[in-house]
């Protein structure tokens, strides 16, 4: 078989990132996260510049289709997943919404990772700032590619994000998300509605509108959210406001699971969700284990570590879906890294995924060796 263009420029792709990988680890996961956000905060930067070459990059790695998952149509199967341009992370609002005013790029990669990469998730985002946790906050687990990290939510909050993203609204990509996330440590339903309501109205107010909004109503990684929010009578009060909410605007509205439930309360939370009107579930979050060094403290475990639980759980959605004919696709999310483990959930009937890890491990344009590996772009399918 004649190589193609495409293929060719895969293999490239692979063989560069190959020989950068080992120089890129010999920084520590830490180190290596901050040069990464440096650099996407750089290229945005140079977006005049980088735009035409990021695109033509794009178009030779990828192969254009047309996939449908929970009221969308995407070109691509593989959706970068909410976690890495969600921004800087702020002691207060206030704080934050003086950086957005004074034109400072809150939100590294907002411009350069969807032109290269292709569909992207952007945040989580929670109604007010946060910080994140200090110290060492990121890992990586190399023999079985699984990062793992306990970040803390980082992000500007809703409205400097939705401001941020307002004003470069022009130039956002044609199709993306953005991922809410139930506030840590607020354990009142009414409040924890409020503020996811107050999030998705900011956006709505800025004139920002993606073509999904994800509820994130799972994450292992903050200190102050050792409960979550995922049972089935908090997720039938926030999901079914924030469904209401964003019915107005034509937006549909996923919810992001955890990936340490018992099988009957998923099985009642697909029930919910298809009773207030969620049109996918994303399945899964990372997943929490003991931190290299410190067993009394835990991070989310993402990668190849996560993909046995995670491919469990979507395919018990996807069971109680068909069982039930709840009208709620299953995304799959959770060690995508080559072809073989996207196979694992398209086998599911999930008809698009969501990855991360596989950025660390394959690098920017690990979703097109991952379709191409799968047969995706070979087949248009």
């Amino acid at each position: 078989m004649i190589p193609t263009a495409r293929g060719v420029f895969l293999a490239l792709n692979r063989l560069a990132y190959g020989a950068a990988r080992p120089l890129i680890f010999l920084r520590t996961a830490q180190q290596a996260h901050h040069d990464a956000l440096a650099l996407l905060r750089r290229a945005d930067a140079l977006a005049p510049a980088l735009d035409p070459l990021l695109g033509a990059a794009h178009r030779l790695a990828f192969r254009r289709g047309a996939f449908q998952a929970g009221g969308v149509t995407l070109d691509s199967p593989l959706i970068l997943a909410a976690g890495l341009v969600k921004g800087d992370g702020f002691a207060s609002e206030e704080a934050a919404l003086a950086a957005v005013e004074r034109g400072a790029n809150v939100m590294p990669g907002w411009r350069s990772v969807p032109r290269l990469a292709g569909p992207v998730e952007f945040g989580s985002f929670t109604r007010w700032p946060r910080p994140g946790n200090p110290g060492t906050v990121v890992w990586r687990d190399v023999p079985t590619r699984s990062t793992q990290n306990r970040i803390g939510l980082r992000n500007p909050g809703a409205r400097a994000a939705a401001a941020f993203l307002g004003a470069r609204r022009d130039r956002l990509p044609p199709v993306y998300g953005i991922n809410i996330a139930v506030s840590p440590g607020v354990e009142d339903p009414d409040q924890q509605t409020r503020e996811v309501i107050d999030g998705l109205a900011a956006f709505v107010a800025n004139q920002v509108r993606p073509a999904w909004f994800t509820l994130n109503l799972s994450c292992p990684n903050t200190e102050d959210d050792p409960r979550g929010h995922q049972t089935a009578d908090e997720a039938r009060q926030v999901c079914g406001a924030a469904a209401g909410a964003l019915a107005a605007a034509g937006v549909p509205l996923w919810v992001k699971l955890g990936p340490n439930l018992s099988d009957d309360q998923y099985r009642g939370l697909m029930r919910v969700f298809a009773e207030v009107g969620v049109r996918a579930v994303v399945a899964t979050n990372t997943l929490p284990l003991p931190t290299p060094g410190d067993p009394n403290v835990t991070a989310g475990m993402a990668g190849g570590r996560l993909h046995a639980r995670a491919v469990a759980v979507a395919g018990l959605l996807a069971a109680e879906r068909d069982a039930q004919g709840y009208p709620v696709d299953v995304i799959g999310c959770g060690g995508v890294l080559d072809g073989d483990t996207y196979r694992t959930f398209a086998r599911l009937g999930a008809p698009v995924v969501q990855y991360w890890t596989a950025l660390i491990y394959r690098g920017l344009l690990a979703a097109a060796l991952i379709a191409h590996e799968a047969g995706i772009d070979r087949a248009g399918a």
